[in-house]
């Protein structure tokens, strides 16, 4: 019995690492990032070799009960003990509970961005330039020159596109990207206003 339990975690382990691979490996390759992130790249990697090797375990045990010689395989139901066992049980609940979480973090899990993407980071400095950084040097100027008119336009414009922004990177309410709890983002240290008195 203990060989066929070790097969059946096997092929699980086998078939959940190569999922797993597809889903990073895929997402790399939609995002043109093959060459450029090597983590996520030999992240993927990892996980083909792990389940192809997990999986010809489970192929090499089975093939006998086909009718198949296969001398490993038969030397593989015999080398089997419950320890090593009940690690690929272990193994196997592992990669179906890491597959099972693509529900709850499917943006993060659909491949590329389990990784840090490089571009996002560029495109997300280059719209917080543009629509804030931008606005607030028009809403300084006006104020110096005293158009308070302007500057309070430019500020309450700029304070829209702030928070348009940071909805767009924190997740409206209802989305896949909405925070999952109250407080599950906490500064470091508290923010100041120069001017304000503290």
């Amino acid at each position: 019995m203990t060989w066929q339990v070790s097969s059946g975690a096997n092929l699980v382990i086998g078939i959940a690492y190569l999922a797993i691979a597809y889903i990073i490996v895929s997402g790399l390759i939609r995002t043109d990032q093959v060459s450029t992130n090597k983590l996520g790249l030999a992240t993927g990697l990892i996980f083909i070799t792990c389940g192809i090797h997990h999986g010809t375990h489970s192929i090499h045990m089975l093939l006998p009960s086909f009718g198949i010689e296969d001398s490993h395989g038969l030397a593989l139901r015999e080398a089997w003990h419950w320890p090593s066992v009940a690690w690929d049980v272990l193994g196997a609940g592992v990669a179906l509970f890491y597959l099972s979480l693509r529900g709850s973090y499917a943006s993060v899990l659909r491949g590329a961005q389990l990784f840090e993407d490089l571009k996002v980071r560029e495109r997300q400095a280059l719209e917080i330039n543009d629509n804030i950084v931008q606005g607030l040097t028009v809403a300084k100027y006006a104020l110096d020159q005293g158009k308070d008119d302007t500057s309070k336009r430019a500020v309450e414009d700029t304070l829209k596109k702030a928070r348009t922004l940071i909805t767009e990177l924190l997740g409206e309410q209802g989305s896949e990207l909405e925070l999952a709890k109250p407080g599950e983002l906490r500064r470091q240290r508290p923010a100041t206003v120069s001017g304000d008195g503290t």
